[in-house]
């Protein structure tokens, strides 16, 4: 039997309509700051697959607002 990984934080990104996208799928971080640091490191690329704003999720829920990706 496996563990999950506690604590656990991830990106839930959507859509211009607030849709959220099933793709592409982010990591799984144990801390706030890893998770942060890495939306900040690759929020282009991911405005490139179609995410237009980010939510952070704590264990399965919305923590904190959401983050829209503002492109020039």
């Amino acid at each position: 039997m496996t563990t999950p990984i506690r604590p656990r934080w991830e990106w839930a990104l959507h859509d211009d309509a607030g849709a959220r996208l099933p793709e592409p799928v982010t990591p799984v971080f144990t801390s706030r700051f890893d998770a942060e640091q890495w939306l900040g490191e690759h929020w282009r690329s991911l405005t490139e697959a179609g995410a237009t704003a980010a939510q952070l999720h704590h264990d399965g829920e919305p923590t904190g607002p959401r983050v829209d990706f503002l492109t020039p």
